[in-house]
């Protein structure tokens, strides 16, 4: 199975113009009306459909370290940046994804 991203609020919806590609089925809270969810609620989501969880909030990490995964939470880093530098580092990352996605043992990647 390939991996799905979801990607929180806090990242734009327009990633997904450049993703669905390499990880078809991806969405956005926005798209799937969890824009004003808690982080319970998205988490659930996530879980229930098979996605990992694409954040800049600290918060999922501290979620999957409590509660374990699925999901699996991908932590981007890098600091208030643009949508273009967020795409590049995801695209950069293929390859780190794709061990983070067969990864059994790793609920977590940071990407800087």
């Amino acid at each position: 199975m390939r991996m799905k991203l979801l990607l929180d609020q806090n990242l734009s919806h327009k990633l997904l113009l450049f993703l669905e590609e390499l990880y078809p089925g991806s969405s956005h809270v926005r798209l799937v009306k969890l824009s004003t969810a808690s982080d319970e609620e998205v988490w659930t989501y996530a879980k229930k459909n098979n996605f990992t969880l694409v954040t800049q909030d600290s918060d999922f990490y501290d979620r999957s370290l409590l509660l374990g995964f699925p999901p699996k939470v991908i932590w981007i880093q890098s600091g208030n940046t643009s949508t273009l530098n967020i795409n590049k580092l995801l695209l950069d990352s293929v390859e780190a994804i794709k061990e983070f996605e067969s990864n059994k043992e790793i609920g977590c990647l940071e990407l800087y």
